[in-house]
């Protein structure tokens, strides 16, 4: 392993190995500097840490009054994208992305509530994209883009020092990617949205170069080509008096020759650790690896003081999944639920919540059941955001997964 985890932990905690990547549905408008901080870890089993930590800059009217640039900014990897107000026409943007570092391809096998360390690896590598957003609408106030992303993605693996010696990786490959889809409104990057309202659906085909056999004895197959096809559905919304905030998601997906890199992986409680978050409170992240999925995930924060420094929420997550084969569990019905204390501060620039998580039906040693917490923090060094209609980045977090993970 090239991040070594038993003798740097105390060292670079706050340096290395927390991995952000980004696919973006549209050039975000408003100017804004954001540190995120992540952290969701099960309390039964022997699972990778989760979490991450990056900063976020976007900038618009950068250099130019139509060029916009979007900056993600880890310890160990970095994502970046130029984006062209009225590139390609009127109502048509254009934009170019590069990226990579350490850490983001890294694999990791959990299988019937199990973390397997001898069937996991490291993951490095660096891509470009080259992404279309087309506004039907310019004059409503919730946007409605049409997305036509197209990028490739080269990956190389390596042994941990868990490994199993006789585990053979992953032929090094590159990942051609088209991505299109419709999406009307979306949510800004931040960790509860005051306002929010998205309807979207999208297909992404995946095809590689040197696919093949790996694992134990040739026992699983990185396919040449996979097919995911997924809905997403979000409504967020804060009483005007009270303050009281709630919110619905419902998400589902298929697909067509998923392998474990392109199947949906759903667990944890990290909402910023994804484009389209997957949650179940009380797993361990990203412990269930589905071809097919249907997945409802609510919401209720309630303010315990007038300023609405301190509130409580509670949340509740349920899903059906087909599982991806050889990743299987008993019951197909997945169930968690979940409490927190979240803290705002006088201006809005720090929100800290720490959260407990139940999995009812999550697959333990000891049984069915499974309890997790989580830290997430969000610190605004800007003006405080708009409530307006944006969306949510994704970020894979397998660098600090590596430093911490078992």
């Amino acid at each position: 392993m090239n991040c070594p985890r038993h003798q740097t932990k105390s060292a670079i905690l706050i340096l290395t190995c927390f991995v952000p990547t980004f696919a973006w549905a549209q050039i975000d408008p408003y100017p804004r500097n954001l540190i995120q901080f992540g952290y969701n870890q099960a309390l039964e089993g022997h699972f990778p840490f989760a979490g991450y930590f990056y900063y976020y800059h976007n900038e618009p009217d950068f250099l130019r009054t139509n060029v916009t640039l979007r900056l993600a900014l880890a310890p160990t990897y970095l994502d970046s994208d130029f984006g062209f107000v009225g590139g390609l026409g009127p109502n048509t943007d254009f934009s170019i992305g590069l990226a990579g570092g350490a850490f983001a391809d890294n694999y990791y096998e959990i299988r019937d509530g199990t973390y397997y360390s001898d069937e996991s690896f490291n993951g490095y590598g660096a891509g470009a994209s080259a992404n279309i957003y087309h506004l039907f609408n310019p004059a409503s106030r919730i946007p409605l883009y049409f997305v036509l992303r197209g990028g490739v993605h080269y990956s190389t693996y390596a042994d941990t020092d868990s490994t199993a010696p006789n585990f053979q990786l992953p032929n090094n490959h590159a990942t051609f990617a088209v991505r299109t889809g419709l999406r009307w409104g979306g949510a800004e990057p931040v960790l509860f949205p005051a306002l929010a309202m998205e309807l979207s659906v999208w297909y992404e085909g995946q095809y590689r170069t040197d696919s093949g056999d790996y694992g134990f004895n040739d026992d699983r197959q990185l396919n040449s080509e996979s097919q995911l096809f997924w809905f997403e559905g979000l409504v967020a919304y804060t009483l005007p008096k009270s303050q009281q905030n709630f919110s619905v998601r419902v998400s589902a997906g298929s697909s067509i020759n998923a392998d474990r890199f392109s199947a949906y992986r759903l667990g944890g409680f990290l909402p910023l650790g994804s484009e389209f978050p997957l949650t179940l409170p009380g797993y361990a992240y990203q412990e269930i690896s589905a071809s097919q999925f249907a997945l409802l995930n609510a919401r209720y924060i309630l303010p315990l003081d007038k300023e609405r420094r301190w509130n409580v929420g509670v949340g509740a997550s349920t899903a059906v999944v087909d599982y991806l084969p050889g990743e299987g569990q008993p019951g197909n019905w997945l169930n968690g639920v979940g409490t927190g204390i979240l803290y705002r501060s006088p201006s809005d620039r720090w929100n800290i919540l720490v959260g407990y998580g139940y999995g009812i039906n999550a697959v333990r040693s000891s049984g069915r059941g499974a309890n997790s917490i989580s830290v997430l923090v969000q610190w605004n060094l800007g003006r405080k955001p708009g409530q307006n209609f944006n969306i949510l980045p994704p970020f894979h977090m397998r660098g600090f997964q590596s430093l911490f993970g078992r």
